[in-house]
């Protein structure tokens, strides 16, 4: 998928996770997190991110996300949300592709 345009997604409430998506052209995949549980979690949710975008065929992508303790199932609907609205993909979301 390419990465056409800004999208904001989620929100900053406790348990939840807010991610902006931007176009990085020809520069992969760049990561800017904050968050509460950095130090415990941090590794885990920059997996998480990275995989959901390789099952997703995302290449050029710059990810900031705001953690609020969400779950890695939240924050894999959250990115998989952002990343559709990005690509300028509307309705007859592929929400199994995931799985």
């Amino acid at each position: 998928m390419k990465i056409i345009k800004e999208s904001l997604v989620g929100t900053l409430e406790s348990s939840d996770i807010q991610i902006m998506i931007l176009p990085n052209e020809d520069f992969g995949i760049e990561i800017q997190l904050k968050s509460n549980v950095e130090k415990q979690f941090g590794k885990q949710i920059r997996k998480v991110i990275i995989e959901t975008l390789q099952k997703l065929g995302v290449e050029n992508v710059k990810v900031i996300a705001t953690d609020r303790g969400a779950l890695d199932c939240t924050i894999r609907a959250r990115l998989q949300c952002a990343v559709y609205r990005a690509c300028g993909i509307e309705g007859n979301y592929d929400w199994e592709a995931l799985e």
